[in-house]
């Protein structure tokens, strides 16, 4: 039997990868305990797309389990055991100012959670794949260095930059800047996840994430930007823009082109390897700039405010260089723009 174990099944994500998997495994088991309505209330909960995936799926099997908590994780590796093929460990706190909330919860989600995840794989299916959707948080406030220039809408870097072309690689620093307590667990678990790569021989990878979006996207205030921004634009909900003059600047990479990336790198794993995954320089914009294409495809005028404080340690500027994993997987490209994205969470939100 082939089978695929999803983390965070009913995220974003992680239902992503179970829609993507359900024809190219045989099971494909989902752990997911709605902990996202613990962080952001109801209106993060996932409860909707877990019966969604379930009602879809029939290969889909679904396990209410805490990854922080090994007995809980124990009996579902002994069950299945080698043939277990793919780990997609997507589940995480994912906010870096809810973290300062409760240092400890987001600790162990991230940082434990993971170690439980890598220790079950190493010692009941050691062959599996492990991928590891990490974040461009590892590299903490380091790119509010980059020499940056001022636009009518948006922040830009200096056109002389050799990131300027294709934007941030691997290669920037994670050390010696401030991540925030998110951060600061993402980059424990990302060097966890090398770890076993390297010193165990373990098929893993870690994907940084820049913004991920996508549809199926249970937006909240303190996560999920392009999702929550639209969400207030069909309802008229009041949305604050933190600093920065509003010109702050993502990448956003549709949830499907990002599990495309694993599922290439499923098929040809080179072991603790690190890819940068976001839109890159085909798909980003500013705060600004997401306004007005959330009020274009809505057709409403969005309610927004502006305050002068910034999140600490939130990015000016920060673009995704994606030639590493393109130059290894060359069969890969972005399938999802910007528009096409933001209009696909727009039609999702409305019949929803």
């Amino acid at each position: 039997m082939k089978i695929a174990l999803v983390t965070g099944s009913a995220g974003l994500i992680g239902s992503e990868a179970v829609a993507f998997f359900a024809d190219k495994f045989d099971l494909i088991i989902g752990i997911d305990n709605n902990m996202r309505q613990y962080f952001f209330g109801t209106e993060g909960s996932t409860e909707w797309n877990r019966n969604r995936l379930a009602s879809a799926y029939a290969s889909y099997k679904h396990e209410t389990a805490d990854i922080r908590q090994v007995d809980q994780l124990q009996p579902i590796f002994q069950l299945y055991g080698s043939d277990i093929k793919l780990v997609l460990h997507t589940a995480a706190q994912p906010s870096h100012d809810w973290a300062a909330r409760e240092p400890f919860t987001d600790f162990g989600v991230n940082a434990v959670g993971t170690l439980n995840m890598l220790e079950m794989t190493r010692l009941h299916c050691p062959e599996a794949v492990f991928i590891f959707t990490s974040t461009n948080k590892v590299y903490g406030d380091n790119p509010n260095f980059l020499p940056l220039i001022e636009t009518d809408t948006r922040w830009e870097i200096d056109q002389n930059h050799p990131y300027f072309e294709n934007g941030i690689d691997e290669f920037m620093s994670i050390d010696h800047t401030k991540h925030s307590v998110f951060g600061a667990s993402k980059v424990a678990a990302d060097i966890m996840v090398q770890e076993y790569g390297r010193y165990f021989g373990m098929n893993t990878g870690v994907f940084r994430g820049g913004c991920l979006t996508g549809p199926n996207h249970s937006g909240a205030q303190l996560h999920g930007f392009l999702s929550y921004l639209m969400k207030c634009a069909i309802t008229g909900n009041q949305y604050t823009v933190f600093g920065y003059k509003g010109k702050q600047v993502r990448d956003n990479i549709h949830s499907w082109d990002l599990v495309n990336m694993f599922w290439h790198f499923y098929q040809n794993p080179r072991p603790g390897e690190v890819y940068n995954a976001g839109g890159g320089r085909y798909a980003n914009c500013s705060m600004l700039e997401a306004i007005a294409l959330c009020e274009q495809i809505s057709g409403n005028k969005m309610n927004y405010q502006y305050s002068e404080t910034n999140r600490s340690g939130d990015h000016i500027w920060y673009i995704s260089d994606l030639s590493k994993f393109k130059a290894h997987y060359p069969g890969w490209d972005w399938t999802f723009d910007l528009k096409e994205t933001m209009t696909q969470i727009h039609d999702s939100m409305v019949a929803r």
